[in-house]
């Protein structure tokens, strides 16, 4: 009897499939399974039969995905139904089955005749990767599988010209891209003939809708941050764990994340929630949060396990557990359906990334049906920008929250006044040393050993970031 099983709108993408396809489903939806089930039809095997139909003498197969995918042998569970194995000794037949991960894809950029499944989108850009699936695609059979395969026109570039809708990038930017003129780089200002881009994306993006048995609960946990520590890192733009001036908007949004996330209330709420969700994915962003998880006061007996650059290790099987995954580390390419439960120790800057990671528990075959998704937010301004950005569906902006990417806001000031805030400007410029009265105005008590930068590079920021005010003015200006 057939060992091959498919789900209803698995069958229907199968019938729209077809070479150079991007097949396009939510995490947990099966793309792995209907890609190969593709394959299995390509090379002549039937599927709804009550006895198995080999295939008849099948090319060789290559499957691209993550690293984590290939290591913990994920695909060869999905490969035994068709007889495949990437053993010689375990394969019904004698091609050659391959799986590799992206970052090893320019050693198969010379084969040939061969069908590829490249797993998870990585075309995206210009660069080694994308040189190599070109010239893979130019010679293979393939088929991608993605859940989110691009945001822009952009993220479509190389699989318009795989399927030979331009010649190059050059081509698709001649005919589609008008860029920023203002703009100190390539910036794209707009799109044109959007009406072709989308009925090219239709010819070849097959989307599998189902509905889901699971129903999830997404649940904001409100926890507390250190406010006066908050206010001093974003008025005196000092690292306080290095001891230097802060130099950029992206290490600006790291200390004030370092100052809300490390707080205690984050570690009382994620125990609480453990009380009644014994089994829990944790996912967290930095290693200073990996230190405070592993050494919470965790229930006896509850097994810790982590998966990120440091350590490898595989999801635990007891009662009680938890497993600290770092969201570049393991947020797709895995799955768990023996938990119901997971926990957002911090967010992430991508929406794609928080997306990928949800569906770790939402596969077809949990045997959950309501799953738990905790998220621990303050209401400090960091969070509440990235909170906004990935409801929006969109990605957050470091520079742009803090208004070092963009202009002076500045007022409109007449003649006079732009004469006046000129001299406070090169004088705070050619300025060595910084009063008391100063030090007070960018937060420090008057009479500590102060140093000038402390307190000169504070000063230059808020003038940057459009600050005119009086009491700016005479500090801007007392400095000597």
């Amino acid at each position: 009897m057939s060992t091959i099983k498919l789900y209803d709108h698995q069958r229907e993408a199968l019938t729209k499939m077809k070479n150079g396809c991007i097949l396009c489903g939510g995490v947990g939806s099966g793309k792995s399974r209907t890609g190969l089930a593709y394959y299995y039809l390509q090379e002549g095997g039937k599927l709804g039969t009550e006895e198995c139909v080999p295939m008849k003498g099948p090319c060789d197969i290559y499957i691209i995905t993550t690293a984590r995918k290939r290591d913990t042998c994920e695909w060869q569970g999905e490969l035994a139904p068709f007889l495949l194995s990437p053993h010689p000794e375990s394969n019904y037949y004698h091609n050659q089955v391959v799986i590799d991960s992206w970052n090893n894809i320019t050693k198969y950029k010379d084969v040939r005749d061969a069908f590829f499944i490249f797993d998870e989108q990585r075309v995206v850009g210009y660069g080694v990767w994308t040189k190599a699936f070109l010239k893979i695609a130019k010679n293979n059979r393939w088929i991608l599988l993605s859940a989110t395969p691009g945001d822009t026109w952009e993220d479509y570039i190389p699989v318009f010209i795989a399927n030979g809708f331009y010649r190059n990038k050059t081509d698709f930017v001649e005919q589609h891209i008008i860029y920023d003129w203002r703009s100190k780089y390539p910036k794209i200002d707009r799109y044109l003939n959007t009406g072709r881009l989308i009925r090219l994306r239709n010819r070849i993006l097959i989307n599998m809708d189902f509905k889901r048995n699971t129903e999830s609960h997404h649940e904001d946990v409100s926890v507390r941050y250190d406010v006066s520590k908050y206010r001093m890192i974003t008025r005196t733009r000092w690292n306080p764990w290095e001891d230097r001036p802060i130099e950029t908007a992206a290490e600006l949004c790291l200390a004030m994340r370092r100052v809300v996330n490390s707080d205690e209330s984050r570690s009382v709420a994620i125990l609480e929630i453990l009380e009644d969700h014994p089994k829990a994915i944790i996912f967290y962003n930095f290693d200073y949060e990996l230190d405070i998880l592993k050494h919470l006061g965790y229930a006896e007996g509850t097994e810790i396990a982590e998966w990120n650059g440091h350590k490898h290790q595989e999801i635990p099987t007891g009662e009680k557990w938890v497993y600290l995954v770092q969201y570049t580390a393991g947020c797709e390419g895995w799955n768990c359906v023996t938990t119901d439960t997971i926990i957002f120790y911090s967010q992430s800057y991508s929406y794609k990334v928080m997306v990928q990671a949800s569906g770790r528990i939402d596969r077809l075959n949990t045997p959950y049906t309501d799953l738990y998704y905790y998220h621990l937010k303050s209401y400090s301004g960091i969070d509440l920008a990235i909170s906004k950005a990935l409801q929006a569906k969109k990605d957050f902006n470091a520079g742009r929250f803090v208004g070092w990417s963009t202009k002076s806001k500045g007022v409109t000031m007449m003649p006079k006044e732009k004469d006046k805030w000129k001299r406070a400007e090169e004088n705070l410029n050619k300025s060595i040393s910084a009063c008391e009265e100063c030090a007070k105005v960018v937060g420090f008590t008057p009479g500590l050993n102060v140093r000038r930068d402390q307190v000169l590079l504070p000063l230059r920021r808020r003038y940057k970031d459009g600050e005119r005010t009086d009491e700016l003015y005479e500090s801007m200006m007392n400095c000597r």
